[in-house]
C-alpha cells in the first residue's frame, strides 16, 4: 500500500486572481499572510481530510475575485488564526497592522454559534450586525467563509449540513440581497438549496430540466433576431447572454403563486450589455418594435434606480410559447448589479479606493440592537428590515423609498421624515386617493398629505405598520387615550403630595 502524498498548497491561485482583476494589492505582504497562516494551522485538518490551509486560502480568493481591497484579502487569509491556532489576535495586529488585526477580530468576535433557527439565533445576529456597522468589510469575509464551508458540506454529518444549509439561506443569502451582491446571493442560495430542502430542490431542477430544449432554442431564436436588429441600429453590443432562472429563486417565486410555472415570466432572461445609457434606451425600443412585450412588464431602473444602486432597464416579451425577460445595462450598471456594495471597493486610475455607499440601514439595526433588550422585539424588525422580501416606492420628486414588502403609506411617510409620519393625515397613490392601512406595490408612486396641526400619530395605526422606525415612533410620539392622561395626572398630583 502506497503512503499518502502530502498535498501541497500554493498562494499561486490567488496572486493569479489579484493580477488578473489588476488589484492595488502588495504580493509580498499576500505571501507573508499565506506562509504565516499556513505555519499557525500547519498539521491541522478539514473534516474532508484536506489541509486547513485549504480554507482560508480559499475565503482569500472569493475576496479577491469580489475585487476587494488589500486588508481584506489578508484578514481573509487569517481569520481562522485567533480561533483556531496558537497565535493571538495581539501577533496578528502587530504582524499585520491594525487594519487587518480589526477585521480578524470582527470576524473572531462573531464567534461560532450554532443555528437552531431565528429565534434562538437573535444574539448572533446582533453580533453580525455590530461588526457591519463598525466595517462592513466583515460581512464580506464572512460571506466567503460561508462559501467555502457549503462547497464541502459533504464531508460533514446530514443534519449538520441541514443545520449550514438552513442558515444559509434564512441569514446570509438575504444579507447579500439587501446589500446588492447578486452574485454571493446566488451562489449562496445554489450551494444551499439542495442541502436545505432535497426535495424541493428536486422537483424544481426536474421542472428546470423539463422546458430547456424549449427555451434554448426560444434563445437561440431571441439572440440571433436580437442581434441582427442592433446592428442594423448601429448600436455596439459589449455582450448578450442568457440565464435560466436560479432554482431557489424559482422555488420562492413557485410558492408565491401556488405552484403554478405560468405564472413565472422570467423563468429565462436575457441580458444586453451596451456602451451607454443611450444606448440602453435605443436597444428597448428595438427589442419592443421587434418582439410583442408584455403590457405592464417595463421597468426603467435606469432613470429610478433601486436604493441599493441597481440600475437597469427590463422588459418582458413573447418568443412562440416562452416569456422572455430582457435586462438591458451599461457595463457599469452590470458591475454594480453583480458586485452591489462590493464594486465600491474597485480602485479609480489614481490607485485611490471609491468610498463605499452610505449603509445607513445597518446601522440602524446596530443602533436597535443596543436600545431594544427584549428579544422578540429585536428579532421582528430583522425579520422586517433585512430578511422579508423589499419593494420601492417612488416620491412624486422621484426618489426611490426601499420598505418592507406590505408596507403602507404610513410606512412610507416615516421612512421620509419622522414629522411627515406623525402629521401624516391622507395618502395618494398612482395620483389615487387611498386609505392609510393600503398595501404599497413595487413601482407606485405615493404622496402624503399633512396636516399642519395634527398633534401626533395615530395609536391605531399600530395595527398596519410594517417597519420597526414607524412603530417607534408612533409609540413615543401618539397621543395617550383620555383615561390614561387622567390617571397620568391623578399620579402627578399624588407624587407632589408626598413631597
Amino acid at each position: 500500500m502506497e503512503p499518502k502524498k502530502k498535498v501541497k498548497v500554493s498562494v499561486e491561485p490567488l496572486l493569479a486572481i489579484i493580477k488578473q482583476n489588476k488589484l492595488q494589492v502588495d504580493t509580498k505582504k499576500v505571501r507573508r499572510a499565506f506562509e504565516y497562516a499556513e505555519e499557525a494551522h500547519r498539521g491541522q485538518k478539514r473534516k474532508s481530510g484536506e489541509p486547513y490551509i485549504m480554507h482560508p486560502l480559499s475565503v482569500a480568493m472569493t475576496l479577491a475575485d469580489l475585487g476587494l481591497d488589500e486588508s481584506t484579502i489578508l484578514a481573509g487569509l487569517l481569520h481562522d488564526v485567533p480561533e483556531d491556532t496558537m497565535r493571538t489576535l495581539i501577533d496578528v495586529r502587530k504582524e499585520f497592522g491594525s487594519d487587518v488585526g480589526t477585521l480578524v477580530e470582527g470576524i473572531t468576535k462573531l464567534g461560532k454559534l450554532k443555528y437552531r433557527g431565528m429565534e434562538r439565533y437573535v444574539e448572533n445576529l446582533r453580533k453580525m450586525f455590530i461588526a457591519m456597522a463598525a466595517d462592513i468589510r466583515t460581512i464580506f469575509i464572512k460571506f466567503a467563509d460561508r462559501i467555502h464551508n457549503l462547497q464541502t458540506l459533504d464531508a460533514l454529518p446530514e443534519k449538520k449540513q441541514k443545520r449550514i444549509a438552513e442558515e444559509t439561506l434564512n441569514i446570509y443569502a438575504p444579507i447579500a440581497n439587501r446589500l446588492g451582491v447578486n452574485i454571493l446571493k446566488d451562489i449562496l442560495e445554489d450551494l444551499a438549496f439542495q442541502k436545505a430542502y432535497p426535495k424541493e430542490y428536486e422537483q424544481v431542477r426536474v421542472l428546470l430540466e423539463t422546458g430547456q430544449k424549449e427555451r434554448d432554442k426560444c434563445y437561440m431564436h431571441l439572440h440571433k433576431g436580437v442581434t441582427e436588429a442592433l446592428v442594423e441600429q448601429k448600436i455596439e453590443i459589449i455582450s448578450f447572454y442568457g440565464r435560466t432562472k436560479q432554482a431557489y429563486s424559482l422555488y420562492r417565486k413557485l410558492k408565491q403563486h401556488k405552484n403554478n410555472p405560468n405564472k413565472i415570466f422570467d423563468l429565462l432572461a436575457m441580458r444586453v450589455i451596451v456602451p451607454t445609457i443611450q444606448d440602453c434606451y435605443a436597444a428597448l425600443g428595438v427589442i419592443n418594435s421587434n418582439y410583442r412585450p408584455l403590457p405592464g412588464r417595463m421597468k426603467d431602473y435606469i432613470a429610478q434606480p433601486k436604493p441599493n444602486g441597481y440600475q437597469s432597464l427590463h422588459t418582458t416579451v413573447l418568443c412562440d410559447k416562452s416569456i422572455v425577460e430582457f435586462q438591458i445595462r451599461t457595463p457599469e450598471m452590470h458591475q454594480q448589479a453583480e458586485y452591489g456594495i462590493a464594486a465600491h471597493w474597485f480602485y479609480d486610475e489614481d490607485g485611490e479606493r471609491i468610498p463605499d455607499k452610505d449603509l445607513n440601514w445597518v446601522k440602524e439595526l446596530a443602533k436597535w440592537q443596543a436600545e431594544i433588550k427584549n428579544e422578540k422585539k429585536y428579532l421582528e424588525s430583522l425579520k422586517i428590515d433585512v430578511f422579508q422580501n423589499r419593494i420601492f416606492v417612488f416620491t412624486p420628486q422621484g426618489d426611490v423609498i426601499d420598505l418592507p414588502e406590505d408596507s403602507t403609506p404610513v410606512d412610507f411617510a416615516y421612512a421620509i421624515h419622522s414629522e411627515i409620519g406623525d402629521k401624516c393625515s391622507r395618502a395618494k397613490v398612482n395620483s389615487q386617493l387611498v386609505k392609510l392601512d393600503h398595501k404599497l406595490q413595487s413601482g407606485d408612486v405615493a404622496e402624503i398629505i399633512v396636516e399642519k396641526n395634527r398633534k401626533g400619530p395615530n395609536p391605531n395605526w399600530l395595527k398596519f405598520v410594517k417597519t420597526n422606525q414607524a412603530k417607534t415612533r408612533i409609540r413615543a410620539n401618539a397621543p395617550k387615550p383620555v383615561w390614561e392622561q387622567v390617571i397620568s395626572g391623578v399620579g402627578q398630583k399624588l407624587s407632589k403630595r408626598k413631597k
